[in-house]
């Protein structure tokens, strides 16, 4: 039997609204045993720590305001998410970075609010949950300052480039992979780097509702939902994973679960 964590779920995405009990079913019928839902935002982070206190042991979450809400940065925000991470089954600082792809934020404001969760990550000792899109060079150059004091940290839903990837790695952090792996239009240097990163320095994660394996069957999407990714398609990611290593789906399954386990202390 193979068991997989999926370490990133946006459970709090208004197309999961209504849903959650039948998402997870579907996700531990499919051998994700344990999913972590991504905080996005402070008021995201509550209501994430909130459903996963009502799962335990399958569910956890983590506490951040993504790139993308950096302008809802405040004098409170800190204190807030210092309040969240202490609770146990809150398990990472995050998500947190920059994106300079869509730039839903000023500039200025992301990295502020990214440092403030760099520096919060230090204090608590929780592992980070980053973001990076459009924008390594100033992210590695606002990351390099705190280094030295870094927590474990992982860059989730990589679609970097193959040298991005080995400064990463070779910065210590780990690569959190999703369906984006198997679009071999878009994204086709991924395989390059799956192959190059070593399976002890991977996670796989959905990002459900987002970024839909393309090899989930069509059969295993409803007419209502055609689009939408959800964790019970994690073992789709790691038959990608699996191909481009030629290794064993069981392999990729235990390395991913033992990382994520070992990496989340879940």
């Amino acid at each position: 039997m193979k068991n997989y964590i999926d370490i990133g779920i946006n459970l709090t995405n208004r197309q999961f609204q209504n849903d959650t009990d039948t998402i997870i079913q579907n996700a531990l019928d499919n051998e994700v045993v344990q999913m972590i839902l991504t905080g996005t935002s402070v008021q995201g982070s509550k209501t994430a720590a909130t459903i996963a206190k009502e799962y335990p042991s399958t569910l956890f979450s983590t506490a951040g305001i993504h790139p993308h809400d950096a302008k809802s940065f405040n004098n409170q925000s800190i204190s807030e998410l210092r309040k969240l991470v202490q609770l146990p089954h809150v398990v990472a600082v995050g998500e947190c970075g920059l994106d300079f792809d869509r730039d839903f934020s000023p500039r200025d404001q992301q990295e502020k609010c990214y440092r403030a969760q760099l520096a919060l990550a230090i204090e608590v000792q929780k592992p980070l949950f980053l973001h990076e899109r459009a924008a390594f060079t100033r992210f590695m150059g606002v990351t390099k300052d705190y280094l030295p004091q870094l927590p474990k940290a992982v860059v989730h839903c990589f679609t970097g480039t193959l040298q991005e990837a080995k400064t990463y790695l070779d910065n210590g952090f780990y690569l959190g992979f999703t369906g984006a792996i198997s679009d071999t239009k878009r994204f086709a240097h991924l395989q390059e780097v799956v192959k190059y990163v070593p399976l002890d320095k991977i996670m796989i994660e959905t990002d459900a509702p987002f970024m839909l394996p393309k090899n989930v069957p069509k059969t295993s999407l409803t007419k209502y939902h055609e689009r939408r990714n959800e964790p019970a398609f994690l073992p789709y990611v790691a038959q990608t994973v699996a191909s481009f290593k030629g290794i064993s789906l069981e392999e990729v399954a235990l390395a991913t679960t033992e990382n994520g386990k070992g990496f989340f202390e879940i």
